[in-house]
């Protein structure tokens, strides 16, 4: 039977997605679980690896099982053994051909972050940080001059290993609450730090120390030298992948309503 998990996690702890040979990953973690509950080694396959210190709100996995458990006991069962960090927050049976990564219509990525004189205390690791006041239409409309299917290699980082840097980003919305601005990215994928990427180029021009149009000549360049710095990933959130409609999953987590 082909199970379909979506997890929730704080990447503060972890060193990324990705399992790695001396371990500290949430695939180690969410494996290592899986594999107590089945009795049986579990192998998952995920919708979009993130990195140290980014967290998940939807990561959605599959992997193959001939235990025959209910949704929920898949959920309730796996939680036991996860940290506190790592939860599943559903289970589903999306049929035999269902695969996370490759029948993804599209992403999506948050970055919150916290404008501000003073440093995160209580929301540490959970925002990124800038104390300099930042001009929302600004920003707005260099993001706007990025929406479209371009060449994003300016956004790319040096050990990115997607096979083409040509990537169709669909929708960037910025918002503020208070102290904390919200950006939401939609894209079909997306490159090895392009969402930090992008927010170091919007900051930049945010806080006054670029104009909006040199995001054109960013992206023009294809050239990861002429892009801002790469943007902290404390406040770097994998929303998660969205499907068909028929697959009847879902592509929210209580998580969500929490964010500012």
């Amino acid at each position: 039977m082909r199970v379909a998990l979506g997890v929730s996690y704080r990447g503060g702890a972890y060193k990324g997605w990705q399992s790695q040979p001396g371990g500290g990953t949430v695939q180690d973690a969410l494996e290592a679980a899986l594999s107590q509950f089945a009795a049986q080694p579990i192998r998952t396959i995920c919708a979009g690896r993130t990195d140290t210190g980014v967290h998940g709100l939807n990561q959605v996995v599959h992997f193959d099982s001939p235990v025959d458990r209910d949704p929920f006991s898949w959920v309730r069962g796996t939680n036991r053994y996860l940290p506190s960090d790592i939860a599943v927050q559903w289970s589903a049976f999306p049929g035999d051909d269902f695969h996370a990564r490759f029948l993804a219509r599209g992403r999506r990525y948050c970055y919150l972050l916290l404008e501000s004189n003073v440093r995160p205390a209580i929301e540490h690791g959970a925002v990124g940080w800038i104390f300099r006041p930042l001009d929302g239409d600004a920003m707005r409309d260099a993001a706007a001059r990025l929406i479209g299917e371009h060449d994003f290699s300016s956004f790319r980082s040096a050990e990115c290993q997607a096979a083409s840097p040509v990537k169709l980003l669909k929708r960037i919305e910025i918002h503020r609450r208070g102290a904390y601005w919200r950006f939401e990215f939609d894209a079909s994928a997306f490159l090895h730090h392009m969402v930090r990427n992008l927010m170091g180029c919007l900051i930049a021009v945010g806080s006054g120390n670029r104009p909006a149009a040199w995001m054109d000549e960013v992206l023009s360049a294809r050239s990861r030298d002429a892009a801002a710095p790469t943007f902290a990933p404390d406040g770097l959130y994998f929303v998660g992948p969205y499907y068909d409609a028929e697959l009847n999953l879902p592509e929210r987590t209580a998580a969500m309503d929490w964010l500012p």
